[in-house]
């Protein structure tokens, strides 16, 4: 393999794993922000009862 074909892959697999993890820390504060709007609907349910 020449040198500039490693490179071209080496930037290529960085990429996908910068993207990856992003798409983890994306995923990860949604979920946090959905667990949030629970705990608020659960809240607000207990206090109109």
């Amino acid at each position: 393999m020449n040198h500039k074909k490693s490179l071209s892959l080496i930037l290529l697999a960085t990429a996908l794993i910068a993207l990856v993890n992003a798409g983890c820390n994306t995923m990860q504060g949604a979920g946090k922000d959905v667990e949030r709007a629970g705990e608020k609907i659960q809240e607000n349910a207990q206090n109109h009862r």
